[in-house]
């Protein structure tokens, strides 16, 4: 009895743990959603409600005139979408021969993978602009989505190696034995397993490409090509002073493509790993 006492004690404590991480994770974007439909008497209160008391649609009407957010919208997702394929169709051979050929270069590989997420921004940006300067790619949509592939490629072969060794070679052995050639046991056998690697990993390098704001600041001084993070620091003036009603109602906007995105696949990257592994 004092084993299931403390059994139940303990998962309740754990409950309870998840249940405060999550309220802090979603009051700012509880917030966020209250700010943007708050009107300005609302906004200028010494005393804000968590609920607005009179919402209003003026705040995203305000944003939409103020600055050209479906323009940078579109641009966002552009380089977003390009950086996660790229990488994507880069690292999955990669990470395969990574996992599959324990050899000094592979390792050296892996290394390189670690150490480089250790870089900071501020450490390579001025390398990164004279390349893309000789390439004539400054200030340009393609030059960013270069930009982001080179700093994405890493973090998805980190994230792919793992899957990989997840799916146990014997199952390629087996397809040997079969007759299978190398590329139909790598379409037919490792490729359906590694789908919801690869569908997690795509998400990563695009929210990770979405969000990114330093690289587009620098890269992007034309108004049109700005991406939606640099615009949204439009809205604030140059005293520092923030219209929180626009800001707040284009911050919002801006985190409603990961969301779609992510409660659309989300299945897929639940989904086992190794569920088609078992089937006849």
């Amino acid at each position: 009895m004092r084993r299931r006492g403390g059994a139940r004690l303990r998962r309740a404590g754990q409950y309870a743990a998840l249940l405060a991480y999550l309220v802090f994770l979603a009051f700012p974007f509880v917030w966020l959603i209250s700010t943007a439909f708050k009107p300005p008497r609302e906004l200028g209160g010494l005393h804000p409600g968590w609920l607005p008391d009179d919402p209003t649609l003026a705040n995203f009407r305000q944003a939409f005139d103020e600055q050209p957010l479906l323009r940078a919208g579109l641009n966002s997702f552009v380089a977003a979408f390009c950086a996660a394929l790229v990488a994507v169709v880069l690292a999955t051979p990669m990470a395969y021969v990574m996992a599959r050929r324990k050899t000094v270069l592979a390792r050296a590989a892996t290394g390189w993978v670690v150490v480089s997420q250790a870089f900071p921004f501020v450490l390579v940006i001025i390398p990164l602009f004279l390349v893309l300067r000789e390439l004539r790619l400054v200030n340009s949509v393609p030059g960013l989505i270069l930009v982001y592939v080179v700093w994405a490629l890493p973090f998805a072969l980190w994230m792919l190696v793992g899957y990989v060794r997840a799916v146990p070679p014997e199952l390629e052995e087996a397809a040997a034995v079969d007759g299978a050639r190398r590329a139909r046991t790598l379409v037919s056998v490792v490729a359906p397993l590694l789908a919801p690697g690869i569908v997690a990993t795509a998400l990563f390098a695009f929210i990770s490409a979405w969000n990114e704001f330093f690289f587009a600041l620098v890269l992007l001084k034309t108004p049109e090509r700005q991406t939606l993070p640099v615009v949204l620091t439009h809205f604030i003036g140059a005293e520092g002073a923030a219209d929180l009603g626009p800001l707040a109602a284009a911050a919002f906007l801006a985190t409603i493509p990961s969301l779609v995105i992510f409660a659309l696949i989300q299945k897929r990257i639940t989904g086992g790993m190794m569920a088609g592994a078992v089937k006849s």
